[in-house]
């Protein structure tokens, strides 16, 4: 008898071995300890000196590496994210990994007439209740900065749009410090109080450096107050290989990582103990057109490298990106970088991974490529499970069974066995088409992309998001109408 402890083995890939993770942080540290950064928020500069940092002649602020191993020290293990009714969701620890939308585009694919046209503020909400109805899709972001508010508003807006179309958790872009304060003010309208936020967080900001190793003020507000608060927070690097950073993918990497501990050592000198997520963030400058690329090979690479170091040296929850395309509409090009992402990003156990529906290199969010890329997220996950190996798998009695009824013509398919087992030990493709040329042509000959709008459709006409009570409402439009009143 095969023992349950040892059936099922899941696949896992790595890309670094230990000599080259420690190659890598060792690099960062001596960018942080020899090159240094530019911070642009007084108090914080100040504490990063009063704790042990200096300046160089150019004034540039040098990190010595005694206090990033003391931040890495006091960050936590693990961050667990909730719904916005206060369950467990995401628990970001281990081999966990949870997929999720993206932000700020500019442009959409217009569900109804498949025109590219500038986002609005509807379409932020469109994005969160299909994510709500998609069963891989695990956390919303806003898709959009929509043309129908004001600019200096976005990011409340697009926040309060998520709110009303979805209950799972949220990441959420801020400006600075004035519009997060009306973020947090929301969230805690959801949960049930700030203190409650802080024990059950459903949201998770998600703010950037610029490349290479500049710290702006507005950037700080957000760090600071979010180790403050205890909202979990990312700080990805701006860092792409060519442009904001080293060509070289290891240098790009080193680059990154010590953009990345800058901002976790500032997040731990805030407040020791407070969630941050290690993000790393580097993709590659096309340099035939000059666009930073979202279905390269390259950024698979290195998030699998980054999630390597994560698990030799750094032991934090990752950021990740997948699903997402350079292609401009959902065809082969979009599908093809869109799986390459998603299974690479499962199996170097990536935690939290942002960006699916992206196309266009980030410029346009579509409907469709979120819908596609949920049903590439439940192929991988399949995979990702591995092969069960026991006595009720190997069907020992049911080949016994059915070869010794072979003469009277007896298959499978019609053994007990089967009928047992056949949802459960198959994955059944809902939109990946599979059946024969003549029904497929029966039913329209669809392509996958007419097949991804249909369903997007249908989701967005049929699901239903179990709606926030009216007190939580009528406090989520005060905030709007005050922020709007200060703004004017």
């Amino acid at each position: 008898m095969i023992q349950p402890e040892i059936n099922t083995f899941r696949p896992r890939m790595r890309v670094l071995n230990e000599a080259q993770a420690w190659a890598i942080h060792h690099g960062a540290l001596e960018i942080l300890e020899h090159t240094g950064f530019v911070i642009d928020h007084p108090e914080v500069r100040e504490m990063l000196l009063s704790a042990g940092c200096r300046t160089d002649s150019d004034d540039r602020v040098l990190m010595p590496a005694r206090l990033v191993e003391d931040a890495m020290a006091s960050a936590p293990r693990q961050i667990t994210l909730y719904d916005q009714e206060g369950r467990r969701a995401m628990p970001l620890v281990n081999g966990n990994f949870y997929f999720g939308t993206g932000s700020d585009t500019i442009f959409t694919i217009d569900l109804e007439n498949g025109r590219r046209r500038r986002t609005v503020l509807r379409d932020s909400g469109n994005f969160a209740r299909l994510v709500d109805g998609l069963e891989n899709i695990d956390f919303s972001m806003s898709m959009g900065n929509p043309a129908d508010v004001p600019i200096e508003d976005i990011y409340v807006h697009v926040f309060a749009e998520m709110v009303r179309n979805s209950n799972k958790p949220i990441c959420f872009i801020a400006d600075s410090g004035k519009d997060i304060a009306k973020i947090h003010e929301i969230a805690s309208l959801v949960a049930g109080g700030e203190e409650a936020l802080a024990q059950r967080p459903f949201l998770l900001n998600y703010s950037e450096a610029i490349s290479p190793l500049k710290f702006p003020r507005n950037v700080m507000e957000k760090l600071v107050f979010c180790a403050r608060k205890h909202i979990p927070i990312c700080l990805p690097s701006g860092c792409n290989a060519g442009g904001g950073g080293p060509v070289t993918l290891a240098g790009a990497m080193a680059l990154g990582i010590a953009e990345n501990l800058v901002g976790l050592t500032i997040h731990q000198l805030a407040e020791k103990g407070a969630p941050f997520l290690f993000a790393p963030n580097v993709s590659v400058l096309d340099m035939r057109h000059a666009v930073i690329s979202y279905g390269c090979t390259e950024w698979s690479l290195t998030q699998a490298a980054l999630a390597d170091m994560r698990d030799i040296i750094y032991k934090l929850p990752i950021w990740a990106f997948a699903g997402a395309t350079d292609a401009k509409t959902v065809d082969a090009q979009a599908g093809a970088e869109g799986m390459l992402s998603i299974i690479t990003a499962m199996l170097s156990r990536c935690n939290f991974i942002h960006d699916v529906g992206y196309i266009e290199s980030g410029h346009t969010s579509s409907l469709e490529m979120l819908t596609l890329a949920d049903e590439l997220v439940g192929m991988s996950r399949y995979f990702i499970e591995g092969l069960r190996v026991d006595d009720e798998t190997l069907a020992l009695d049911a080949i016994d069974r059915v070869a010794r009824n072979g003469s009277s013509g007896a298959i499978f398919i019609s053994d007990a066995h089967t009928f047992q087992h056949f949802k459960t030990a198959l994955f059944h493709p809902e939109l990946a088409d599979r059946s024969r040329f003549t029904m497929w042509s029966k039913k329209g000959a669809k392509d996958m992309q007419q097949r991804c709008n249909d369903k997007a459709r249908q989701v967005l006409a049929d699901h239903k998001v179990t709606p926030k009570p009216d007190a939580v409402l009528k406090g989520m439009g005060d905030v709007l109408i005050n922020q709007e009143d200060i703004l004017n």
